[in-house]
């Protein structure tokens, strides 16, 4: 059985991964001379994987993004991301606009425009103001660097309500060599599978065909960015991108049996693992960061089923908000989850607590519970009483932030 090591390269960015540069620009998208616009690049080809949002209502450079993979998926070279402004429900317009946005960065890096992608955040509904993205792209591409900064710098620039970057990068050593992975991503508000308001691009050295990346990168996706909620909402512009431009020393991956297949997909899941909880944590208004566990569950569909069904209760977010054990609203939250449950089986934990079992409450301290409650993280527990399957989710409280922060969004 080869041996798996992954160690958390400190203040990693996307640019830690070796042959990978970035920059972050401001090119006036948003206000106050805020970074607004990315750029990833690698000279050496990429091989490309990426999952996309499930919304009907998908952005332009979503259908992009979607047709370019449709034809190429070993040759790719970089991504341009715009924030400020979504570029979704822009009709043709908007894609001669995605288009135009990849043109002009393969221009400048004399490559094929087939060799860029796209992507955007922001406000639905608003024609791109091409005259700046396309300084932007000029300025990003003459700023490219391999340092560390240029990476955090394009972490900033694809933020959005977001208070904070997200970036994580490893290193995974196994029998078979070893690679990098690093990633960035962004998100705070309309989270929620499948995907959410987020935009990720991972880049790696890793040496991969494109069927098991693509492979890889789904089954990463599921069990963590398709793990968390924030207010139930999913957007028009999700995407999940993986670039791998092969320059690790390794025997490439074929095969989803291999040795060296595992050990991606154990750092691909790691590495997305800490960004979607980054996200929640950063998550809108958010002042808890909440980790729902169910167990004796039937199977792990079902497991997330009712994890997802407590982690999106409005009422459940605000009681924990307001540091109210308020359990009833969880055992409901299951009860409604369309999972068939015998409430006498059933059992729920806030931490070490636990507050219900076999139908009615249980060792309900209240003191112990608002103590619990004033954490900065708050775990639940659900065991159905059914089988062996578990599953786990993220989600946050809702605080009045989150409503003064939605409310005045375009404004």
């Amino acid at each position: 059985m080869s041996t798996v090591q992954i160690q958390v390269i400190p203040d990693g960015s996307i640019t830690s991964t070796p042959g990978f540069e970035a920059a972050g620009v401001a090119c006036g998208l948003k206000a106050g001379g805020a970074l607004d616009l990315a750029l990833a690049y690698s000279p050496q080809p990429c091989v490309g994987a990426a999952v996309f949002t499930t919304n009907a209502f998908r952005a332009a450079p979503v259908l992009y993004d979607e047709k370019l993979l449709g034809r190429n998926r070993l040759n790719l070279h970089g991504v341009v991301i715009n924030s400020g402004c979504a570029n979704a429900c822009t009709g043709a317009q908007g894609l001669r606009d995605a288009a135009a946005t990849a043109a002009a960065a393969a221009s400048h890096l004399g490559i094929d425009p087939s060799g860029f992608m796209v992507m955007s955040t922001g406000v639905i509904g608003m024609p791109l103001p091409m005259d700046k993205v396309l300084a932007g792209v000029v300025e990003a591409a003459a700023q490219r660097s391999h340092s560390l900064d240029a990476g955090h710098s394009a972490a900033r620039a694809i933020m959005t309500t977001d208070t904070r970057p997200k970036e994580v990068a490893l290193r995974v050593t196994t029998s078979d060599g070893e690679f990098t992975i690093a990633g960035m991503a962004k998100g705070a508000g309309m989270i929620h599978p499948n995907m959410a308001t987020m935009l990720c691009l991972v880049t790696t050295d890793v040496r991969v065909e494109p069927a098991p990346a693509q492979k890889a990168l789904r089954h990463a996706v599921d069990g963590s960015l398709n793990m968390v909620t924030v207010d139930g909402d999913t957007s028009t512009n999700d995407t999940a991108l993986l670039l791998a431009n092969g320059l690790a020393s390794m025997r490439p991956i074929h095969s989803l049996r291999s040795t060296a297949y595992h050990a991606f997909l154990a750092g691909l899941t790691q590495t997305l693992t800490m960004l979607a909880k980054a996200i929640v944590r950063d998550g809108e208004g958010a002042t808890r960061f909440v980790e729902i566990t169910v167990s004796g569950a039937r199977t792990p569909i079902e497991a997330k089923q009712a994890a997802m069904s407590v982690a999106r209760s409005l009422l459940v977010k605000t009681a924990i908000y307001g540091q109210n054990a308020n359990w009833g609203r969880i055992i409901c939250a299951v009860g409604y989850s369309g999972v068939p449950v015998d409430p006498g089986s059933v059992r729920v934990w806030l931490g070490d607590l636990e507050l219900f079992r076999r139908g009615e409450p249980y060792e309900v301290d209240e003191a112990r519970a608002r103590e619990l409650l004033a954490r900065p993280e708050v775990p639940i527990h659900i065991d159905l009483g059914q089988g062996d399957s578990r599953g786990t989710v993220w989600t946050c409280d809702l605080s009045h932030r989150y409503v003064d922060i939605n409310a005045h969004y375009r404004t």
